[in-house]
């Protein structure tokens, strides 16, 4: 008879002894791992939904502060593109790393000490150097002696302007015009005040790159074309020194023709020539 004891094999699916408890990894890892989420969600009113919409909130908030911010049109000054009560994006980095406005550009500034409080909004006519001028025969303005065609922006029925100027636009300052010329209060009615209506740099707060409300007139605001063929102020400045110059020799060689006419004709009353 064999009493030999039979060997089983462990039933490694059965159900645990009380000694035997499985651990449950699980669930110190998620505790973990939500626990300083769960402990502000628990502190603040209305839980998770609170906290997620106060980190939406920040984020809004920092790209406001530092990125893009709206602001909506007060008047009528930059019609016809943009119209009284329009939401536009104003692009912050847009002259933050190296970059300066240029002639065409629509940009917002800060008004205060050479505008007046508040913000504005207006468009670039002239930078740091340039010589602006109204008119020409054709009444249009002039910038470092190039006429420019300013039909495609300027509101219905304006003319470029009605009050003459001529001024050279200071380094670092920019000289600024609403497209509704008729009804803009812009650097031209500032011209005797402090600062001589230009803008500082140092006030634009960005460039207007997007039209977003209302929908149906939503867009990218473009440059325009209209200044691409104006030179650098110290292209102009060459041009006007070599035309000088031009004139200075023509009025050199009419004086030393019309001194040699007379010398001849004094020689032939004396019986020389």
């Amino acid at each position: 008879m064999d009493i030999e004891t039979q060997h089983t094999e462990r039933d490694r699916s059965s159900r645990p002894s009380d000694s035997e408890q499985p651990s449950d990894p699980e669930g110190p890892e998620d505790r973990s791992r939500s626990a300083f989420g769960g402990r502000i969600s628990n502190w603040v009113p209305g839980g998770r939904i609170t906290v997620v919409l106060l980190v939406l909130l920040l984020f809004l908030l920092l790209v406001s502060t530092f990125v893009l911010q709206p602001f909506q049109i007060p008047s009528g000054s930059m019609e016809r593109g943009l119209r009284i009560g329009d939401r536009v994006l104003v692009n912050k980095l847009a002259y933050r790393f190296d970059g300066r406005p240029r002639r065409g550009d629509i940009v917002v500034f800060d008004g205060t000490g050479s505008f007046g409080h508040g913000d504005y909004i207006k468009r670039v006519v002239g930078v740091g150097g340039d010589h602006v001028v109204c008119c020409d025969e054709e009444g249009r303005i002039l910038v470092n002696g190039q006429s420019v065609d300013e039909s495609a922006f300027l509101y219905p029925g304006d003319r470029p302007s009605t009050v003459p100027f001529d001024v050279v636009v200071p380094d670092g300052t920019l000289f600024v015009l609403g497209d509704h010329r008729a009804d803009s209060s812009d650097s031209r009615d500032h011209l005797g005040s402090p600062g001589g209506g230009m803008v500082p740099l140092d006030d634009v707060i960005g460039r207007a790159d997007w039209i977003v409300w209302p929908v149906g007139h939503a867009t990218r605001i473009e440059r325009p074309d209209a200044y691409a063929r104006v030179p650098d102020a110290e292209a102009d400045a060459g041009a006007a020194s070599d035309a000088g110059a031009a004139t200075d020799a023509g009025a050199a060689t009419d004086a030393g023709a019309a001194s040699g006419a007379e010398a001849r004709s004094a020689r032939a009353e004396d019986g020389d020539g």
